[in-house]
Formats: C-alpha cells, structure tokens, sequence
C-alpha cells in the first residue's frame, strides 16, 4: 500500500468515523448437546471459554497495530433451541445465564444465539425456548435473542408471528430496553456478526470468525466531494469507497483468524450507523439530494446506495455474508432520529425502505400501550417482504410503557434515543388470530 492510500485510510479513522464494527466468533454448540442441561450447560461453558480465550486480546492487539478501532468483540453460538431440546428441560433460562456467563468470563460485549428456527414448524424445543425469552434476557446482560418465523423457501409460520407479538409485550412489561435485544426475522442468516439477531449456523463449520465493517461516515465525505454530480458518478464514487473499507475488513479479519487459529468466515459490508455526528445514513441519503430522509425520493436513494456497497464489497472481498448492506435503525442514526422527530420519516416509510435494504424495522419505539397484535402485524408485514423480495427482513419494535408519540426513550450507547412513532390504531387483531402459514410465494420452487 503507498503512502496516500495509507494517509486516506488514517484520515478516514480520525476525521470520518471509519472503524471495524465487529469481530464476531461463530462457535458450534452441537456437541455440546447432552440430556442432562447441567452436563450440557458445563460442556457449553467449557467450549465457548476455549475457543474465544484470546478473541478480545487478538482483537486489542490488531488495533494497536493497524490503528483501526474495532467497536465491538461479539461471539454467536448454534441456536440454543436445537442444544436444548434433548434435555427435556420446562425452560431454557439457565442455557442463558451459561451464555451470559461465558460471555462475561472471555470478555466479550454481546453473545448471540438464544435463538429459535420456527419458519415451518415448531419444535418442542423451539416452543421451550419462546416461552423461555422474556425471563433469559431478564437474568441477563450480555444475551441476545432472535426467532426466524418465515422465509422464501417455507412461508411465513403465522402462529410464530402471533406468539412473537405476546413476547414483545411480556418484555416490555419486564424491561422494554430488552427488546433491543431480540430480533424476530424472516429468512435470517447463519453468518451474522452483528446483534442482537446473530447465531452460528448448523451450516458452518466449528469455529469461524466473521467481522462486520461501517463507515457511513466515510461515505458521506466521498460524496460530498462529487456535488453535482449525475447519479452514475454517485454510485461508482460509493463503490469505490466500500472496496477501501471492505478490504480493510478483510484484512483485519484474515489476520485475526489467522493468530486465533480459526477459519476466517465472512465480511458483512453493512453501513451500521451510531449516534456519533457524521456516522449517518440518513446523511449519505440526504447528500445524495434530499432536504430531509423520509421524503419521497427516499426509498431510491437508499436502493442505490445499498447496491453500490455491495458491488464494491464483491470486488474487494470474496467471502462476503451476513447481512451486507445499510441499516436503517430508527435509534443509534442522528438524522434518522431527527426526521423521526419532525414526522417526516414514518413507520409505513420505514416499511417501504426495507424492501430495498438489509435489514427492516430496526429500533422502533412505539406506544406503550400498543396490542401484541399489532405488533404481530407489523412483524408478518415485514416478514413478507423479505418472503417475497427473497432477502432478510427483521423486526427490533420497542413498546414504552407510559410512553405516547412525542415523547422518546434513552437507549444510552451505540443505542442513542429514539422518539416514540405513531402507528395505526385500526386493529389487524382479527388477521392475526386466524393462525396457521401463508404459504410460500411461487417463485420459491426452483428446483
């Protein structure tokens, strides 16, 4: 690398907010399985302690020595529903407090994997793990939650979506911030770095390390030196800038690999944004030509620049995953929560944008007093346009209680705030009691 490509990327560290956003440990739990949940909950422990010994510490050191700052040292594990069931266990909750605890022990920030797979079925093990959310991440600090209720391939499991919709309610009587903590998904992942909806695939190997680069920040600054320009020149200059940014990832992410003794696994090119002034996407959207992110104009916008990430990612990396392209959280990105603010970027706005983005409704926060079906609504809706866009759709929706629209709620962190947003109070309870499976489009029978 010569020196003006070594001085750009220092720029970007110091003044553009580039950083790597995630090293993410993906550990296989399955032969941990045991009958006995002690036993099991011992092997877990022992195996997660091992393998992710030296995560944090490699981690430290590659940010010493290549002065890239790495946000976060994450690990995810198989779904604990599969681990479980052959315990016969009532409840999963001590399988959490394990998590937690090995977490803690190797010092990582989030360990995620307390999750479900229900997009055609359940079974009894899924059915434990569900009914065992609301009390896991309660005993917790550092577990993360996802249940994946539909895909392209099966449909969308309308009994999961109504269930998931009780369970958001049942958190939020707890502690609504545990909300921000689990992910209900359609067509999910097996290789995501990024929480709270990680796990560690059945798919994959024992031990693989992922990482998660940003840089929203960086983006917004290469655009605004192109002002003026035609759209074409808008996407060239954002791939180009995603190949310098993935390439710093994968490099990051080999070298880690390589000092863990672990196969290196992916690069997840996401633009994941924080509160920080200038680490936007909402900005990228609005230098891109528009006075305000809600506006109409908006959902194009954001396919570009999705797509531009990705093409530029490709080129610079050949083991690309996750989920690869731009969050757009309703908290942790200053100028989504600003137009969230004026009422300018709605829900139903939000909604048509994750049709053209990587993740879905990201962050909400909604009235307290909003109906489990409501949010089993809002749930099946997004779950059907990752169905029938065959991409990953999520839902991370946070009832406040005593909370109404005008008010907010302070996540604190990477989390930032969130002002409460309106939806609609006509009821789709009626809908989603009904129950059963919507079936799968017809585009999914390839074979």
């Amino acid at each position: 690398m010569d020196l003006r490509r070594i001085m750009e990327t220092v720029n970007m560290i110091d003044n553009e907010n580039l950083d790597l956003r995630t090293t993410t440990m993906g550990i296989s739990l399955l032969d941990c399985i045991d009958s006995d949940s002690d036993r099991a909950c011992q092997k877990i422990y022992d195996k997660i302690t091992t393998k992710a010994e030296n995560l944090v510490k490699v981690a430290r050191e590659l940010e010493t020595e290549y002065g890239i700052p790495i946000a976060n040292k994450r690990i995810t594990v198989t779904p604990i529903s599969l681990i479980a069931a052959a315990s016969g266990d009532s409840d999963y909750v001590k399988y959490a407090v394990t998590l937690d605890k090995a977490a803690k022990a190797v010092g990582v920030d989030l360990i995620g994997g307390f999750s479900a797979l229900v997009h055609k079925g359940y079974q009894n093990g899924d059915r434990v793990l569900i009914k065992s959310i609301p009390q896991a991440l309660k005993e917790t600090e550092r577990v993360c939650s996802s249940v994946n209720v539909g895909s392209t391939r099966s449909g969308i499991n309308m009994d999961a979506v109504k269930e998931m919709g009780q369970i958001v309610i049942e958190n939020e009587k707890i502690n609504p911030l545990n909300n921000g903590n689990l992910v209900i998904f359609c067509n999910a992942v097996e290789d995501n770095p990024f929480m709270a909806g990680g796990f560690h695939g059945v798919g994959e190997g024992d031990v693989a390390l992922n990482v998660g680069v940003s840089g929203p920040g960086v983006v917004k600054t290469a655009l605004e030196k192109v002002k003026g320009e035609s759209m074409d020149v808008i996407a060239e200059t954002i791939k180009q800038t995603a190949f310098k940014v993935t390439r710093m990832g994968q490099l990051v992410g080999q070298e880690a690999s390589k000092r863990l003794g672990v196969d290196f696994g992916i690069v997840d090119l996401s633009l994941a944004p924080t509160p920080a002034q200038g680490d936007s996407v909402a900005n990228i959207l609005e230098e891109i030509g528009l006075e305000s992110v809600g506006t109409h104009g908006t959902t194009a916008a954001l396919a570009m620049l999705n797509d531009a990430v990705k093409k530029g990612g490709i080129m610079a990396c050949s083991h690309v995953g996750g989920l690869s392209g731009a969050f757009i959280p309703e908290s942790e990105d200053a100028g989504m929560i600003a137009a969230a603010e004026k009422g300018i970027l709605t829900v139903d706005k939000l909604e048509a944008m994750t049709a053209v983005c990587s993740v879905g409704l990201d962050m909400i926060a909604v009235p307290g007093d909003t109906p489990a079906e409501t949010i089993s609504a809002m749930i099946a809706d997004e779950a059907a346009i990752g169905m029938i866009n065959n991409k990953t759709t999520a839902v991370r929706v946070i009832p406040v209680p005593g909370k109404d629209v005008g008010d907010s709620i302070e996540f604190g962190g990477l989390f930032g705030y969130a002002p409460i947003m309106p939806v609609h109070k006509e009821s789709s309870a009626a809908m989603i009691n009904r129950g059963g499976r919507i079936p799968a489009p017809v585009h999914s029978f390839k074979n």
